[in-house]
């Protein structure tokens, strides 16, 4: 069955559902690494892609902007010149009724009203101000870090902004 649009899942209401000693057959999130690039590096600036809305990001959004991001950074700066970091990770168990979906469905069956569905997959709940990812950069590859952020944005069903903040950086070590 494929995937329903993201506008199905994008704003909840109610408690998250995520306690999966309890529920059978949650699927595995698609999200492959939260980490990838070097972490010891010395760079300049933080890019942060924040929220602007509360709702959820299903895993395989998380997942498309992360390899986006990833792929274009490491044709750009190398493999070396920058780290990226998943903030966010998928806990929410979202739920379908699944219903049969073609022509003549509506005489087959009518459904249930408030059904609970079997899981399909997993969500980040974020809230207005979250950081969803963070890269973290050189500043000769600044220009190239914001497209492939604002790239990143929209591949999410919710509204997002790129935040461009210089690191500090301690003197005397």
């Amino acid at each position: 069955m494929p995937l329903r649009p993201a506008r199905c899942y994008t704003h909840f209401s109610g408690p998250p559902y995520t306690r999966k000693e309890y529920i059978p057959g949650v699927p595995q999130p698609k999200i492959t690494k939260f980490e990838m690039g070097n972490p010891k590096g010395d760079y300049q600036y933080v890019l942060k892609l924040v929220a602007e809305e509360a709702g959820q990001i299903r895993h395989n959004a998380l997942e498309a902007a992360r390899v986006m991001i990833n792929k274009r950074m490491s044709v750009v700066a190398g493999d070396v010149n920058y780290y990226l970091k998943v903030k966010k990770y998928p806990h929410h168990v979202i739920r379908e009724n699944k219903m049969m979906a073609f022509a003549g469905a509506d005489r087959l069956q009518d459904g249930m009203r408030l059904s609970f569905g079997k899981p399909i997959g997993l969500a980040a709940r974020v809230s207005p101000g979250d950081v969803i990812v963070e890269l973290y950069v050189k500043k000769e590859h600044l220009d190239e870090a914001k497209k492939s952020m604002k790239i990143a944005a929209s591949k999410l069903p919710l509204p997002a902004r790129v935040v461009v903040e210089p690191l500090q950086t301690a003197v005397g070590q």
